[in-house]
């Protein structure tokens, strides 16, 4: 009976002892699962970290590059539009100097006109001034001498190309038909062209004593001129090409 009881109580024994060892076991092993799943997490949070710092150093350098450039492109930029400027200060002078182009400033207005017909002097039918045009030519040159930027006869801007001749009954300007009063406009300093013209034995002198005509100036602040409004046509000249525009 003694016999029986110890081997019960040993088989017993050895149950309680193989079911702790298994509950042992079991939960070492529980305890190493769960420490493996952190670790490989925190592995792949770490290699994404990685893969995002090496992204954003891509972009840094992209943004970088991108900066750069746009910096080259302000930098062309206003570059080309101060050439653009200059090219095109450039170009309004040649339309200044050419008369294509209406101007306004300070000058002085002169007018010219056949003498008054008197009892003394009744004239011939005929206009003095017109049939003396070049006494028109010699006013426009002391006028150019005089520094005038700018010269107009009754509404015909004066240029290169300005022809003033008898044609008929009438003084043509740029062929167009005009007839007295000539009333010339010129831009420059008031007082030097005034000076200029009024100047003892000079040509103003010579149209009143010489031939009798009324010449009055006004001087002007400011005065416009109308530009040239024909077509300049060059049939033998053309421009000289310089070297660097034959390569």
């Amino acid at each position: 009976m003694n016999r029986k009881s110890g081997i019960i109580v040993i088989t017993i024994l050895a149950l309680l002892i193989g079911l702790i060892i298994s509950i042992q076991i079991g939960t070492t092993a529980s305890s190493d699962i769960g420490g493996l799943i952190p670790v490989a997490k925190a592995r792949g949070l770490e290699q994404e970290l990685r893969d995002l710092r090496v992204e954003k150093e891509a972009i840094m350098q992209e943004y970088l590059e991108l900066e750069s450039r746009m910096k080259e492109i302000e930098e062309k930029t206003l570059s080309e539009d101060a050439l653009l400027q200059a090219a095109t200060k450039e170009l309004e002078r040649y339309r200044l100097s050419a008369g294509v182009v209406d101007v306004i400033g300070p000058g002085v207005i002169v007018t010219v006109d056949d003498p008054v017909p008197t009892e003394e002097n009744p004239g011939d039918g005929y206009s003095t001034i017109m049939l003396r045009y070049d006494l028109l030519l010699s006013l426009v040159n002391k006028l150019k001498d005089a520094g005038a930027e700018a010269i107009s006869i009754n509404g015909q801007r004066i240029i290169a190309t300005t022809e003033i001749s008898l044609a008929g009954d009438n003084v043509n300007i740029n062929t167009v038909p005009t007839a007295p009063p000539y009333i010339i406009k010129a831009i420059g300093n008031a007082e030097t062209l005034d000076a200029t013209l009024t100047i003892r034995y000079g040509i103003v002198e010579t149209m009143r004593n010489t031939y009798g005509l009324s010449v009055t100036i006004v001087k002007q602040e400011e005065l416009e001129i109308p530009r040239y409004s024909g077509v300049i046509r060059f049939r033998y000249a053309t421009p000289v090409e310089s070297p660097e525009t034959q390569q």
